[in-house]
């Protein structure tokens, strides 16, 4: 899954993209407010980790702009300020949840796997339809039954289009899920892994609609 995380601490957000990264998700770190506005109305994004105390632009003016252009990507604040009158603002202008710093990584985890169930409308752990499911918390596809790890991009992958079963994704929507902001993709990357989950998976578990893109089938 892919993920901006926006902060302008160094340190901090060196440590973050470099555990996120171990942890399977792909991610785009921007510094401050300017840069992460264009970030995120490039769209694309799983969650947005966003601090509020940013140079440039504040990172409640960040949220409240994306709020008011209709973007529902879950955000989780990650911020310094503890004031009460801070979290109800924050809260108030569309954030999905709050975590002060400093925090443990394992519940920046847990809460970003919630935010997300919440937006899926889900309020447990595993999305898809009876033949084919994807369990958000051990990363595992469950087929007919059976469970089998996945690598950080193939889980983006299903995860995009379990996400919308029976809808049609481009290649262009498939590649802003699976790789970071200004990562090189080759133009077959999404073909070869496709090709490598249908080997996994059975040929019939993704399907190709010719010049449009790929989809699951339906619930």
């Amino acid at each position: 899954m892919r993920t901006l995380l926006v902060e302008d601490d160094e340190m901090i957000g060196s440590s973050l993209r470099h555990a996120l990264e171990g942890a399977g998700w792909s991610v785009d770190w921007v510094r401050d407010g300017a840069l992460a506005q264009s970030a995120f109305a490039d769209g694309g994004y799983t969650c947005v980790l966003l601090d509020l105390g940013l140079p440039r632009q504040d990172g409640t003016e960040v949220l409240r702009r994306a709020r008011e252009r209709g973007d529902t990507t879950p955000v989780l604040v990650l911020t310094a300020r503890d004031g009460l009158e801070d979290r109800i603002q924050g809260l108030d202008l569309g954030a999905d949840d709050y975590l002060l710093k400093p925090f443990e990584f394992r519940e920046l985890l847990a809460r970003m796997r919630a935010v997300i169930r919440r937006r899926d409308g889900a309020a447990h752990s595993v999305i898809g339809g009876a033949g084919l499911q994807l369990d958000l918390t051990t990363r595992e596809v469950l087929r007919n039954g059976t469970r089998e790890a996945l690598t950080a991009r193939e889980f983006a992958l299903l995860h995009a289009l379990l996400e919308r079963p029976g809808a049609i994704l481009s290649r262009e929507q498939l590649e802003n899920r699976i790789y970071g902001w200004g990562e090189e993709v080759t133009s077959n990357a999404v073909d070869v892994l496709i090709h490598g989950m249908r080997r996994k998976l059975g040929p019939e578990a993704i399907r190709n609609v010719r010049g449009l893109g790929w989809r699951v089938a339906a619930a």
